[in-house]
């Protein structure tokens, strides 16, 4: 299956949440509706509000209504703010392999172009037929997404991540956003609390597999990723591979150092990426990526046979093979 049939059987339902977001973020303010036109046409896979709307029709025999459709459209929305903020807070020069909005206008722009995607996220739920649900839900999201972020950046000043840190700051920043997609998608349709439970932690798991395989990538990925390779190192961002090559490694103190000192020493970035790739890192990370998949496909044997069951599963299976 690729991206095609799987709009194909997203069908009106895609086209519709695309038209809303066309909807919701337009403007009168020219410099601020070009800049989201362009965002929209540079949207990635947004994978987020497929997850919503085939969550809701796994549980709900294929059906939607307006309320997924706007729950879809919010977490697109949402994710997207968060990654102008990201690109101010890691002065990052391209996004999806396009400038940034932070690298063409600066920071002020981007910050403000993000808190307009905010508020417009906040207003499309603000319709939702479960209001203090959905509150509570996104506002759970967004203190993870800013946890996750400090947590990152004071782990980046010390080198010390550790394992159970590095699962932390990824359960924050990508996994807590996966989770809500989902079980906003079932509780869009009234699905069993049993199948929100279930929803959750298909989202959490398939977010953590997904993250994984970016810090994989970034490491093995070559040119194919929207990104430079090996951007995580010169940020001093301890992820998963390293963390492998470190565990079997006497040389962690070293290596730790060397990470400390890449702002005066950048040449050290390449020695860092080889250890990496020379001590196991990179299966040390796939082994721990396998395990979320599997922790993701066990989910969803509480959602009754259909093809939108099928579909979910397919978007975990197609994870490790993805090369951006």
């Amino acid at each position: 299956m690729g991206n095609s049939e799987l709009v194909l059987y997203l069908g009106e339902d895609w086209n519709k949440v695309k038209a809303l977001l066309q909807e919701v973020l337009h403007s009168d303010v020219e410099l601020l509706d070009n800049i989201n036109t362009g965002l929209l046409q540079h949207s990635g896979k947004m994978l987020r509000p497929m997850l919503t709307i085939c969550m809701a029709r796994a549980a709900n025999g294929g059906v939607t209504n307006d309320d997924v459709l706007r729950n879809a459209a919010s977490v697109e929305i949402l994710h997207n703010a968060t990654l102008l903020h990201d690109d101010v807070a890691d002065n990052a020069p391209t996004r999806r392999g396009i400038p940034t909005v932070m690298s063409e206008l600066g920071p002020v722009p981007a910050v403000l172009v993000g808190d307009f995607w905010l508020a417009r996220a906040v207003g499309l739920i603000s319709s939702s037929k479960h209001l203090g649900w959905a509150l509570s839900e996104y506002a759970r999201t967004l203190t993870d997404l800013a946890e996750g972020e400090m947590l990152q950046q004071e782990k980046a000043f010390k080198a010390d991540t550790t394992v159970e840190d590095y699962l932390r700051i990824i359960h924050c920043k990508t996994a807590s956003l996966f989770m809500t997609a989902c079980r906003t998608g079932v509780r869009s349709v009234d699905g069993s609390d049993e199948l929100l439970d279930a929803a959750g932690r298909f989202g959490r798991a398939l977010g953590m597999a997904f993250q994984i395989r970016d810090d994989v990538l970034d490491y093995s990925g070559g040119d194919q990723i929207g990104k430079p390779v090996g951007i995580d190192l010169r940020e001093q961002k301890i992820t998963l591979p390293l963390l492998g090559a470190l565990a079997q490694s006497p040389r962690e103190k070293e290596i730790r150092k060397m990470i400390q000192d890449i702002p005066e020493h950048p040449e050290y970035c390449e020695k860092i990426h080889n250890f990496v790739l020379e001590s196991g890192g990179v299966e040390y990370a796939g082994r721990k990526l396998e395990a979320f998949e599997a922790e993701a496909l066990d989910a969803l044997e509480a959602f009754p046979a259909s093809r939108g069951r099928e579909v979910l599963a397919f978007l975990v299976n197609n994870n490790s093979n993805r090369r951006k």
